[in-house]
């Protein structure tokens, strides 16, 4: 079974996310969400002993984590945690320097204004691989 976590402060972005993902028809997948990088941390930490294989994170959600974005300090939080060192992280964010974060982290990302645009097919590649 594949564990799927998707954070997001916007309801209808992680709608959007779960839509396309269950689309794909995928067998064995569990998809998980999160309103905030509190709320996503929490369930990182509850499934410590079996942990998400794919996490797809914005980067814009609650501002308690100035200078940095709540999605940058999420990832920092994840990767602390050696259960989720094979864990596949994906920002998705409409922040205009995802690619600087997501190298800084050596993580993968999607501009929110691709990912609109574009059909549910672009979530495979991470999903399946």
């Amino acid at each position: 079974m594949k564990k799927i976590l998707i954070a997001d402060d916007v309801a209808g972005w992680i709608r959007f996310h779960k839509n396309n993902i269950e689309y794909l028809n995928i067998a064995d997948i569990e998809i998980d969400t999160a309103d905030s990088a509190y709320s996503a941390l929490a369930k990182v930490e509850v499934n410590i002993d079996t942990p998400y294989d794919v996490i797809f994170t914005d980067m814009q959600m609650e501002s308690n984590f100035l200078p940095k974005l709540a999605g940058e300090w999420l990832i920092e939080q994840i990767q602390t945690f050696q259960e989720y060192k094979n864990t596949k992280i994906v920002i998705i964010s409409a922040s205009p320097n995802i690619e600087q974060i997501a190298k800084k982290y050596d993580v993968e990302y999607i501009s929110k204004f691709v990912i609109r645009n574009s059909d549910a097919e672009i979530y495979r590649k991470y999903i399946e691989e």
